[in-house]
């Protein structure tokens, strides 16, 4: 077949922005068109896993660890008596001194089982909140005196809610969420060097994944222990990812469909955004400055991303028919707002399949006004970040879906 038998052209009107292609998901790689959802089930989306686990992210080993968790630490009085607090080592290994996550769990008291939303931070949990209970972990830097080196900080209390804006504990708990994160640094280090310090030296496939596969991998392991709390509703966990790890979350969603609802904060190339959109960060920076991130077979599309077997709307159709909502920034150029607009109004295709309701729009929406169907769209003012504002969508969005916990 030809490069263009997949292409699906869809037409932007907002601003200048021309006519923009994609590779369409709903179009199997010999031109068969997509008839229905057992074709999609059985045949389609099967196919575009293989190949973003070719070609993009590496293929999740299928060992199975000795995964297993420590006693959790618990406050049942926390924020003030409006949340249980929990935190518990979820272990890789049968070694004590092996890579492990530090789990930190927030439920509104009261509740016999609450929906919650999961995800990854950056700098430790002890970021996420004031909470002096909270305890403090370590976390990985490079060297400060240019040696190369990677290295591991012990706890800093000084970096007590440091990032508390980003994750808005106490709306959620007031919201009738909870909220599930770990330091994604638990996992893998973010650096080149980084990889024997994580989990993918515990397979035996190490070399062929990559660290947003094994950042996706831990996530998957966190919903494991997630399903073991009676107080956590099992069909209602959201799980949402910012920048890089919105990139993770895609893709541990695309693989595990326990994430009943998934956002997408700013994922940017490599997550939502088409790389064939010439816009924003290029696949060149990403190969060049985050070697890690990504298999070694993507490092071929160096300079070529228009011969990419699969992009970013292909990785948002891997959602369907699972509500999916991707935010943007006006000031996040490098991610490409237009581009994850365009990706996330071209799965509306494959959600209809399921009888389900994509943006029902083409046109990019004014800043801070969101689209909410069963795919959900909004750019904010503003620089990168995941903000109040953004909260309250994903707050609205999921009630949409799942009803008010309230």
């Amino acid at each position: 077949m030809t490069k263009m038998v997949r292409n699906l052209t869809i037409g932007l009107f907002a601003g200048t922005l021309a006519a923009q292609t994609l590779l369409d998901p709903l179009t199997m790689r010999n031109g068969e068109p997509v008839r229905d959802t057992r074709m999609w089930t059985e045949q389609r989306r099967p196919d575009l896993i293989a190949m973003f686990e070719d070609q993009v992210y590496g293929k999740t080993p299928a060992d199975r660890l000795p995964v297993h968790n420590g006693p959790a630490v618990t406050d049942n009085k926390a924020l003030g008596g409006k949340a249980i607090r929990k935190q518990i080592t979820i272990f890789f290994s049968q070694r004590i001194d092996g890579p492990q996550m530090h789990l930190l769990l927030y439920l509104p008291a009261g509740k016999a089982k609450s929906p919650l939303f999961l995800g990854l931070n950056f700098n430790g949990n002890q970021s996420v909140d004031k909470d002096p209970g909270i305890l403090t972990s370590d976390v990985w830097v490079k060297d400060p005196v240019g040696s190369g080196k990677t290295l591991r900080l012990p706890p800093d209390d000084n970096t007590r809610g440091a990032n508390a804006a980003n994750w808005q504990v106490a709306k959620l708990i007031a919201a009738g969420y909870g909220l599930a994160t770990a330091y994604y640094g638990d996992i893998e280090p973010d650096f080149s060097e980084g990889e024997p310090f994580g989990v993918r030296p515990l397979f035996s496939e190490g070399e062929k994944w990559s660290a947003l596969g094994a950042w996706a991998w831990g996530l998957s392991r966190a919903v494991d222990y997630l399903l073991t709390d009676p107080r956590v509703d099992p069909d209602r966990i959201a799980l949402i990812g910012h920048s890089r790890l919105g990139k993770a979350a895609l893709w541990a969603a695309a693989q595990d469909r326990r994430f009943a609802l998934v956002i997408s904060n700013e994922s940017g190339k490599g997550g939502a955004s088409p790389l064939k959109r010439r816009q924003g960060e290029t696949i060149d920076h990403l190969n060049n400055s985050f070697p890690n991130w990504f298999c070694a077979n993507y490092k071929q599309y160096t300079g070529h991303p228009e011969n990419l077997p699969v992009d970013g709307n292909d990785l948002l159709a891997l959602i369907a028919p699972r509500p999916l909502y991707v935010a943007s920034a006006e000031g996040d150029l490098n991610s490409d707002p237009a581009g994850e607009f365009l990706s996330a109004a071209s799965v509306g295709r494959v959600y209809a399949l399921f009888g389900k309701k994509g943006l029902g729009t083409e046109r990019m929406p004014s800043a801070n006004e969101p689209i909410m169907h069963d795919v959900g769209y909004h750019i904010r003012t503003g620089k990168p970040d995941v903000t109040e504002f953004d909260w309250d969508q994903y707050i609205a969005f999921a009630n949409l879906h799942w009803g008010s916990p309230k």
